[in-house]
């Protein structure tokens, strides 16, 4: 009788490959491991770095709030055209080339966002951030799964839930308490991320290659989403989820300084920071705190909370309550925390070695859809009718995708059993 492979199996098969393949020593995989959390966390820092900003551009070059999320959204037009073209790119030729090329194009980002003195140069920084961020974000998910130790089995997924939420909300409080408090308040978050990318290179040069080279890289850039069939009903299922919670990112890394300005009459650009990190901080914390928690009950806190805590934070905008938006955002935090460990926990531990870089890059491309298309609209619609009604709406639509994520996810608990 011929006994199938375990994920198990087809792990260590995977990686015993890549080290044939590779023929060179470097980072212990421990080392290796933490060397790319870290990276990971950099990228989503410099990716948040710049939204305490945009209301000092503003002020500076007299741009209005739709040029303000176009700004955003070049950023997202970027990662998405790099998540579909590059996204399963590493599945062939190895992590560390893709990896060593998104360091150095974010390099590239910085010192264009040091050198702008005008919303296009800034357009261009933006757009190129973009690309880079999308070439490593799911080169970094598969890259951590790779190195999982066999001791831990979660912790990749949980690493790939919290890193995100962590560092936007660290790229945006430490942008901010820059631009209070520090000199050259547009420059010199920018010059800080350049040095840490410096070091991002020098340790993926030292970094083992985790995965065996494959035929049919130039096949792979064609741009196309797919996803292998038995993958299909899991990754369904959580679309509602990953909707709700990115949506409700997108809002606030593209409006959250300008929304605690103008309806909050809060100023300070250490405030603008906070914003982001009441909603990204309580997320990264959740993911680490949930991780032995099984997967469907953690999705189904991260759908709960998502509706109650914006619906607190909804509250506290009609009531001109900071303590209730601000109570109903760390609460949303929570469930943008549970949401993101539990789905992405699970694209890791269903897909196999050589589906995960497309796999990641399909649940990515949904999320960055959910975050920024809403979070353009929302910008063209501050223009139109005004913050409140657009924050109303907005909050009203992520409340009605965090109940559709509930109902989803009970439907696919039901045919499991």
């Amino acid at each position: 009788m011929t006994v199938a492979p375990t994920h198990h199996d087809r792990d260590s098969a995977s990686t015993a490959a890549s080290r044939k393949v590779s023929g060179r020593r470097g980072l212990s995989r421990p080392a290796a491991f933490a060397a790319i959390a870290a990276i990971f966390v950099l990228f989503m820092a410099a990716s948040s770095a710049p939204s305490p900003l945009y209301v000092v551009y503003q002020h500076q070059w007299g741009f209005s709030a739709t040029t303000l999320t176009t700004v955003f959204a070049v950023y997202v037009v970027g990662m998405i055209g790099a998540l579909l073209v590059l996204g399963a790119l590493s599945d062939h030729i190895g992590r560390r080339p893709v990896l060593i090329s998104a360091i150095a194009l974010e390099a590239v980002a910085m010192a264009l966002f040091i050198a702008a003195g005008d919303v296009s140069l800034l357009l261009v920084a933006r757009f190129v951030q973009g690309i880079a961020t999308g070439a490593a974000m799911t080169t970094l998910g598969a890259t951590l799964v790779d190195l999982n130790p066999p001791h831990a089995p979660h912790r990749a997924g949980v690493i790939t839930g919290a890193a995100p939420t962590f560092g936007l909300g660290l790229g945006a409080l430490g942008c901010g308490f820059l631009v209070q408090y520090g000199p050259h308040p547009t420059r010199l978050v920018y010059v800080l991320l350049l040095a840490g990318l410096v070091l991002a290179g020098l340790l993926i040069a030292a970094l083992p290659e985790t995965s065996a080279l494959r035929p049919g890289a130039a096949r792979s850039l064609q741009p196309r989403l797919g996803v292998a069939p038995r993958l299909r009903a899991d990754l369904i299922a959580m679309v509602p989820i990953l909707v709700a919670s990115w949506a409700l990112g997108g809002l606030y890394l593209a409006l959250g300084p300008s929304v605690a300005a103008g309806l909050f009459g809060l100023s300070s650009h250490v405030i603008g920071g906070l914003v982001v990190t009441l909603l990204c901080v309580p997320a990264s914390i959740t993911a680490f705190a949930l991780r032995g928690w099984p997967t469907e009950r953690t999705l189904a806190l991260g759908a709960a909370l998502l509706v109650a805590g914006t619906a607190v934070g909804l509250t506290g905008v009609e009531a001109e309550s900071v303590t209730a938006a601000a109570l109903g955002t760390a609460l949303a935090g929570v469930g943008f925390g549970a949401a993101g460990l539990a789905s992405f926990g699970t694209l890791a531990r269903i897909a196999e070695p050589a589906e995960r870089g497309e796999l990641f890059a399909v649940a990515f491309v949904i999320s960055y859809l959910a975050f920024s298309i809403p979070a353009v609209l929302a910008g063209f619609a501050t223009t139109d009718v005004g913050l409140h009604k657009t924050a109303v709406v907005y909050s009203s639509a992520v409340i009605a995708f965090g109940a559709l994520a509930l109902i989803a996810q009970r439907v696919r608990t039901a045919r499991a059993r």
